[in-house]
């Protein structure tokens, strides 16, 4: 099944396993250094660098931007390198993670308990993901470099439902 998903439309738990998903909206860059700093602020009490409330987090670390680009390769990262982070973020309200390959349990549990689905996009299509990004806000952390926390507004990325709201999983 082919789905349009905006990220205004939280309500993600529609999709399934396997499902074909052309997504459009503004989605976060964060890898593992970011999350591991924004479960450390929630902990503490301390703000967040954007309201997680049925926010998408894309798994990436764009590479520096050439002269004229918007951004520079922006592939997925190995989402399992977040998991240890996942299930605080997706209580905090995260709705949508993409990446590439498994999940743990412990994640799959969070995203059952909290509606959230898992998208993956392919590995090594960069260049096809840097074309569907329309615009890049550097949002927090930039002593992170590539790790940093950027906003990306994206139209069209194609991805596919890796695990779905009810823990359904192609992988």
């Amino acid at each position: 099944m082919n789905v349009k998903l905006m990220t205004n439309e939280t309500d993600v738990t529609g999709l399934k396993a396997g499902d074909a998903v052309s997504f459009s909206g503004i989605v976060y860059t964060a890898r593992d250094a970011a999350h591991k700093r924004m479960t450390e602020a929630a902990a503490e009490g301390r703000p967040l660098p954007f309201d997680l409330r049925g926010a998408a987090i894309y798994y990436a670390g764009p590479t520096p931007t050439r002269e004229g680009e918007i951004i520079g390769s922006c592939g997925p990262t190995t989402s399992t390198r977040m998991d240890d982070y996942t299930p605080a973020l997706l209580d905090l309200g995260l709705k949508i993670m993409i990446g590439k390959g498994k999940r743990s349990k412990e994640v799959v549990d969070g995203m059952v308990k909290n509606k959230a689905v898992y998208l993956i996009a392919v590995g090594g299509a960069a260049a096809l993901v840097k074309s569907r990004i329309t615009s890049c806000e550097d949002v927090a952390y930039p002593d992170l470099g590539c790790e940093a926390v950027r906003k990306l507004t994206v139209k069209d990325l194609p991805l596919l439902v890796a695990i779905d709201s009810r823990g359904n999983s192609i992988l």
